[in-house]
């Protein structure tokens, strides 16, 4: 065991020392704050060359995105862009028909509205189907085919106009001009003739 009278006499000594060595205590604390330093210099040094080693893993993953990216990624950018691209080109168009329509006359506003008004009954056109396919079909594809028909009476008509002009009548069309109309579109191959056939040998 110590003697008591040594560890009495020491605290003195320590106290004295202790003033002496603050400024050791402090360079000791100093150096141990330049070591806790010098820890966050080498883990500064070591986060930068981290953070290269992620961005050229980034830039690596943006190479390899150009040319080896997954379809699936690509598949998400195209759509978005085909939307942005038809949503320009639909609202352009829609600009110019709202033109087209502020210029018209009265006569051929009231035309323009006939013709959006106008529509095949879609239950005569599904029993059309029906009876030349043999199966039942969706009101989608009976929505389709009465567009389609629409167009078709719709080119028929302009070019029935077209030859009721060049003969020097005047509308109402007749039908000689309806069928003069389907003949011109015959020969320009426009309408599918079903009773002709190519025969390949003869």
């Amino acid at each position: 065991m110590a003697d008591p009278a040594r560890i009495k006499t020491e605290l003195p000594k320590a106290t004295a020392n202790d003033e002496e060595t603050r400024p050791e205590d402090t360079e000791g604390a100093s150096t141990s704050g330049s070591a806790s330093n010098e820890t966050k210099d080498s883990a500064d040094q070591l986060k930068p060359k981290e953070e290269s080693k992620n961005e050229s893993a980034a830039g690596d993953d943006d190479e390899e995105g150009t040319s080896g990216e997954t379809a699936g990624k690509r598949l998400k950018v195209e759509p978005e862009k085909k939307k942005e691209k038809r949503q320009k080109v639909d609202e352009d168009e829609i600009q110019k028909m709202q033109v087209l329509v502020s210029s018209f006359s009265e006569e051929q506003l009231n035309r323009y509205e006939m013709y959006r008004r106008s529509a095949f009954p879609k239950a005569a056109i599904k029993r059309l189907i029906q009876s030349i396919t043999g199966s039942s079909v969706s009101q989608n594809v009976v929505i389709a085919m009465s567009g389609i028909s629409k167009v078709f009476a719709g080119e028929i008509v302009e070019e029935a106009l077209d030859v009721c002009e060049k003969w020097g009548d005047t509308p109402p069309l007749q039908p000689k001009h309806m069928r003069e109309a389907v003949r011109r579109l015959k020969s320009r191959e426009q309408i599918p003739n079903t009773k002709h056939k190519n025969i390949l040998f003869h």
